[in-house]
């Protein structure tokens, strides 16, 4: 796959699955809301501060992300490390209109926060082939990009 059909793959997805260990040392995988993306090595994903997938990921941010498309038969397995942000233009950038029934205290409630996902390499498949994606093509098809929405960025494209 190219790195542009990985990205079309990215970008179609609403949700990924992230895999992290907990403090006990099981592996565990939460399905989360994923759709603000800076190529295919930064990910954000915005989340409640007290859950324990957020728990985990601040004592041990090693984690995998994982996309996929079962009825095409594509997935993308990115591993790396995700950092919790407070910041408000993080929360800021992700909050949606309605996200007060989620975060009562809005943008700045304690319990919201944004887990940023760094990739440091991964893996692909499709039905005609698997292969690596090395951290440097990450970079280098990174470079240069800013975070968007690639969810609302894809749906866009296929109105056209």
């Amino acid at each position: 796959m190219t790195k542009e059909e990985l990205m079309n793959l990215v970008n179609r997805c609403l949700f990924a699955s992230i895999g992290y260990t907990d403090e006990t040392g099981r592996q565990n995988v939460r399905r989360v809301f994923c759709v603000w993306h800076r190529g295919l090595g930064r990910h954000l994903i915005s989340t409640n501060t007290s859950s324990a997938h957020v728990r985990s990921l601040r004592k041990n941010g090693n984690a995998c992300l994982y996309f996929s498309d079962d009825a095409a038969f594509e997935g993308l397995c990115l591993f790396g490390r995700a950092v919790a942000h407070f910041e408000k233009e993080y929360r800021e950038l992700l909050w949606n209109e309605g996200d007060e029934k989620y975060y009562s205290k809005g943008v700045e409630d304690e319990d919201y926060c944004v887990l940023e996902f760094i990739a440091e390499g991964g893996r692909y498949y499709r039905d005609d082939g698997k292969g690596e994606l090395p951290a440097s093509e990450i970079e280098a098809f990174d470079a240069g990009r800013t975070f968007e929405n690639g969810y609302n960025a894809s749906k866009s494209e296929a109105e056209k």
